[in-house]
C-alpha cells in the first residue's frame, strides 16, 4: 500500500526506520528484530541508503525481505547520490517490479564531507527534482516521502530558505514530510506552524531517535545539526560512561516526547531505531500500548 493510502486510513502512523546491515549474518539479525517491532503493528518502515550510493544493492534486498518475509509496507531510502537519471530510474523500475510502492526521496550526504555534495554529471541537484522524475515517470504508482528539518537543514543559512526547499519537494509531488530526530519538541511544534505559514499542506510526521549511547547521539547531532537541551544534556552527564544508565535517560527522554506529541495530536511519529528493537518495544510498553493502534488511541484517534 501507498503511503498516501496509508495515511488514508490511519489518523495517525507509526512507522520504523532500519539501515541496511554490512554483512548478511546482521541482515538475519535485523530480520529476526523486525519480525519482533512487527508484533507492534507498524503503519510502515523504511531503510536508508548509504553516501554515494554504497548500500544500493543491500538497501534494496532489505526492503525486499522486509516486506515479502517479514509482511510490512516498507519505503526504500533513494538518493541523488552518484546517479545518473537513468540509474535511478532503473532503480525505480526494479523496486516497481519487486512490489515496492514506496520511496523516500533525499538528495543524501556526500561521500566526502570535505568536497561537500557533487551531483552526477547527467544526475540531480536536490530531492525535489528527484521527486518531479518520480511523478513525471511513474506517476501515482509510488508513495514519496521527503525530509524536514524542524532546527534547519545544516547546508542551510536560515530557516525561511529551508521552508522554501520543502516546499518545493513537496510541490513536486510528495506525499509526507518526515522530520529529522530533534530532542525538543517546542522546535517541532514550531517547524509545524512554519510550514502551516509556507502553505505545506501534507502531513508532518515526526522523527524521534532515543539516546542509546554518549558517543553516538553527539555524532548523530554533529551530522544533522540537532540541538541538545541543557536538560538532557544534565541527564547523560549524570549517566556518565555508563551506556545502560544512558540508554535508560534515552528511553525516558524519547517516551516523554512522545507522550507529549500524542497528547498534541501529532500526524505520525518515525523511530529511528538503529537497528534494534528493544528501545521502541520499552517505549510502547511505557505509554501503556501493546501495538500501535492502541498507542494511536493516546493522540484521540
Amino acid at each position: 500500500m501507498r503511503i498516501a493510502e496509508l495515511l488514508k486510513a490511519n489518523p495517525v502512523t507509526f512507522s520504523f526506520e532500519f539501515f541496511p546491515p554490512k554483512n548478511e549474518s546482521a541482515v538475519d539479525l535485523l530480520l529476526a528484530r523486525a519480525e519482533q517491532l512487527a508484533k507492534l503493528r507498524p503503519t510502515f518502515v523504511s531503510v536508508t541508503y548509504g553516501a554515494g550510493g554504497t548500500t544500493r544493492d543491500r538497501t534494496r534486498d532489505v526492503v525486499v525481505r522486509l516486506q515479502d518475509a517479514v509482511g510490512l509496507s516498507t519505503a526504500a531510502h533513494l538518493t541523488c547520490v552518484g546517479h545518473s537519471r537513468a540509474e535511478l530510474i532503473e532503480i525505480l523500475e526494479t523496486y516497481l517490479q519487486r512490489g515496492v510502492t514506496n520511496i523516500v526521496a533525499l538528495r543524501g550526504d556526500a561521500p566526502n564531507a570535505s568536497t561537500g555534495f557533487q551531483p552526477h554529471p547527467d544526475g540531480l541537484t536536490h530531492a525535489n527534482e528527484l521527486v518531479e522524475l518520480i511523478r513525471e515517470r511513474f506517476g501515482d504508482k509510488f508513495g514519496v516521502a521527503v525530509a524536514g528539518y524542524p532546527e534547519g537543514h545544516p547546508e542551510t543559512p536560515n530557516k525561511i530558505t529551508d521552508l522554501d526547499n520543502l516546499k518545493r519537494k513537496v510541490d513536486a509531488g510528495a506525499d509526507v514530510v518526515v522530520t529529522q530526530l530533534f530532542f525538543d519538541n517546542h522546535d517541532f511544534y514550531d517547524f509545524c506552524e512554519r510550514c502551516e505559514l509556507a502553505k505545506i499542506d501534507v502531513p508532518v510526521i515526526a522523527g524521534i531517535m532515543p539516546v542509546q549511547s554518549r558517543k553516538g547521539i553527539m555524532r548523530m547531532a554533529g551530522l544533522c545539526g540537532s540541538r541538545i537541551p541543557a536538560k538532557l544534556l544534565r541527564r547523560l552527564d549524570r549517566a556518565g560512561d555508563n551506556d545502560d544508565e544512558v540508554a535508560k535517560v534515552g528511553i525516558d527522554w524519547a517516551t516523554q516526547q512522545c507522550r507529549d506529541l500524542l497528547e498534541h495530536h501529532v500526524r505520525g511519529i518515525h523511530f529511528y531505531t538503529l537497528n534494534r528493537s528493544t528501545t521502541t518495544m520499552e517505549i510502547y510498553r511505557r505509554l501503556g500500548a501493546s501495538d500501535s493502534e492502541a498507542l494511536a488511541h493516546l493522540a484521540g484517534a
